[in-house]
């Protein structure tokens, strides 16, 4: 019998069947052995072992389409990065890490800009502007509303998606708004820090419909690059593409260069300051970093 794991914890594994329901399972010594740990999002071959109390064993993992590490997790198809647009403020560096990691793994990633119902007209066309050049998709949502709630689910069909974002934006929210079968822990967001409390304590796939899963994870609140090299940065921007190979010098890394295009895309309004700004420090950040 073939399922997915929805949810593993304590050496058990919950693996979603379809029609037949959820088994929970325990993996097979062999994996041990071989150093390899089952992860929510893997595709499996399983074994019943009692039927009635819906039992059973993990005999194989099937290949994996791809992995993510934070969270630890397989067979990714998108990711949703939600961020609220007040209570906390949007921290654009952090969200800007996201991105790169998302980018880096090839992962496409849309934007949910979340508790709307706080946003002016003018500051939403502001976040388009400094996302939809890069190629990102924004859909503005409110839990509270129910505001685009519609138009998350069609994003959503028949797709396996990772939520990405900070603790305190509402992801949980989000996720009962999306499938009011399924009830996560949602927490308030302090008020004398403005951050979320942790309220999301594992990786779990949400079965949603036929072939539909979504994924609430843990929130974070930074987010480290520290695998990354330097001079692979620009390649994570998607909005520094058009220009790559056309500046002056071979791997120009669009900081300091002369005759670098990049650059004057930014100064003729076709980069985001506050993107390029970002890359800035995250160069830097990567520059300083000690290899061991």
């Amino acid at each position: 019998m073939r399922g997915k794991i929805i949810r593993g914890i304590a050496g058990f594994y919950y693996v979603h069947t379809g029609d037949k329901g959820v088994y929970t399972c325990k993996a097979k010594g062999i994996f041990r052995k071989l150093h390899i740990k089952p992860l929510v999002g893997d595709n499996v071959e399983m074994s019943v072992v009692d039927e009635k109390d819906k039992e059973g064993s993990v005999d194989r993992i099937l290949q994996r389409e791809n992995t993510l590490l934070r969270p630890a997790v397989a067979n990714i198809d998108q990711a949703l990065v939600i961020f609220a647009v007040r209570r906390p403020e949007p921290n654009f560096n952090l969200l800007d890490r996201f991105l790169v990691m998302l980018e880096r793994q090839g992962l496409p990633a849309t934007l949910c800009f979340n508790k709307s119902d706080l946003l002016s007209a003018r500051e939403a066309q502001s976040l388009r502007e400094m996302y939809e050049p890069a190629g990102y998709g924004i859909v503005f949502t409110s839990a509270v509303s129910g505001s685009g709630i519609r138009e998350l689910k069609e994003l959503l069909q028949r797709k396996t998606t990772a939520v990405a974002g900070p603790s305190g934006v509402g992801k949980s929210s989000l996720v009962n708004a999306l499938q009011p079968a399924v009830r996560m822990e949602t927490g308030t967001v302090s008020e004398k820090i403005a951050r979320g409390r942790h309220t999301t304590r594992h990786s779990e796939l949400i079965h949603m419909g036929e072939n539909t899963y979504i994924m609430d994870t843990p929130g974070f609140s930074s987010l480290g690059l520290f695998d990354l090299e330097k001079e692979e940065l620009r390649h994570c921007y998607p909005e520094f593409a058009p220009y790559e190979g056309t500046c002056r010098f071979m791997g120009c890394v669009h900081i300091h260069e002369p005759d670098c295009k990049v650059r004057e895309a930014l100064a003729e309004g076709q980069i985001d300051k506050t993107r390029y700004r970002n890359y800035c420090l995250l160069y830097e950040e990567l520059k300083a970093q000690r290899k061991y």
